[in-house]
């Protein structure tokens, strides 16, 4: 069977490879504290479930101490030409975009199809993780068909993979961070106190009023912490299981759907989510950093009104 630390692996070998890349890079000045920070990544994926909960935490707190004080650099490595990545873009046209459409392909499959197929009686993947594990197969696929296409040098995807990361920074390892910094969240029980709060503001009987502090609540908490993840049980254990589904019997995969959908909305509007709004800004070398948070702000507002009206007419269709 197919478990979700396959995936973990796969990305663990990926960001050990960018590691020893980066030890290994003379243009880099900081090319140890890049090779410590992703090596140190590379280990909470392939041993974090292995490790007590007091090395990984030395572990993450190692990699801000690095990213803090400024030890991370970027490299400049050298893969193809621009006239030959100029002439293969010529050559294949749209083609290009096949492995990159594969993804999702493969994903969707997989999250559709294969949770159903048994090999000797043995399900072939972890149904209860289906998506991430189909989405992993999907960019093992992309990266055979890529290659397979391109026929580029051995070491050039990973070296323009370990360019592009060395473009981001630390700000790539955000999501999982917040994500995980929610779920502490939720156990310190900031869910609860906010729905304390919620209780003592909001009209008793009013469904649109709940429904509207939840998705709000989720957009704004999401722009506090910069990843919906990090918002979602946070706000459904203070709003939107006690609420939404207990007291007003409301459908909970409604629930929780669209309300990560109104967390979304509040991720095209923040700063905080730097991997998304301002890291955008930088590799385009825009003039005005807000930039794509202005462009986008006026639509995720629309999107935000829009859940509200979907979540008041949806989840309480029982």
């Amino acid at each position: 069977m197919i478990r979700l630390q396959a995936v973990y692996d796969l990305a663990g070998v990926l960001f050990a490879i960018v590691a020893v890349l980066s030890a290994l890079d003379p243009t880099n000045r900081k090319r140890l504290g890049n090779a410590a920070f992703w090596g140190l990544f590379a280990i909470s994926f392939l041993f974090g479930s292995s490790l007590s909960d007091l090395a990984n935490g030395v572990l993450v707190l190692t990699m801000v101490a690095i990213a803090g004080l400024g030890g991370l650099g970027v490299g400049r490595p050298a893969t193809t030409s621009p006239q030959a990545r100029a002439a293969s873009a010529q050559r294949l046209g749209n083609w290009l975009f096949v492995p990159a459409l594969t993804i999702p392909a493969v994903t969707l499959l997989g999250a559709v199809a294969l949770k159903t197929i048994q090999v000797g009686g043995v399900p072939l993947i972890d149904a209860k993780q289906a998506t991430p594990i189909s989405l992993g197969l999907g960019v093992l696929a992309s990266g055979v068909l890529a290659a397979t296409m391109l026929r580029p040098p051995p070491l050039a995807a990973f070296q323009e993979g370990r360019r592009l990361i060395d473009t981001i920074g630390w700000a790539a390892v955000l999501p999982q961070m917040l994500a995980a910094l929610g779920a502490v969240f939720a156990l310190a029980g900031v869910g609860q106190a906010v729905g304390g709060l919620v209780s003592q503001v909001l009209p008793a009987d009013n469904r649109l009023a709940v429904v509207c502090a939840y998705t709000l609540g989720m957009a704004a908490f999401t722009m506090v912490m910069g990843n919906a993840f990090a918002a979602f049980p946070v706000m459904t254990a203070g709003i939107g299981l006690p609420l939404i589904v207990r007291k007003f019997g409301g459908d909970p995969a409604i629930m929780a759907s669209i309300g990560m959908l109104s967390g979304f909305c509040g991720t095209l509007m923040t700063p905080m989510a730097a991997n998304f709004n301002l890291v955008p800004a930088a590799l385009l070398e825009l003039p005005d950093r807000y930039a794509v948070i202005k462009a986008q702000a006026p639509t995720a507002v629309f999107l935000l009104l829009a859940n509200m009206f979907l979540m008041y007419f949806l989840v309480f269709r029982y």
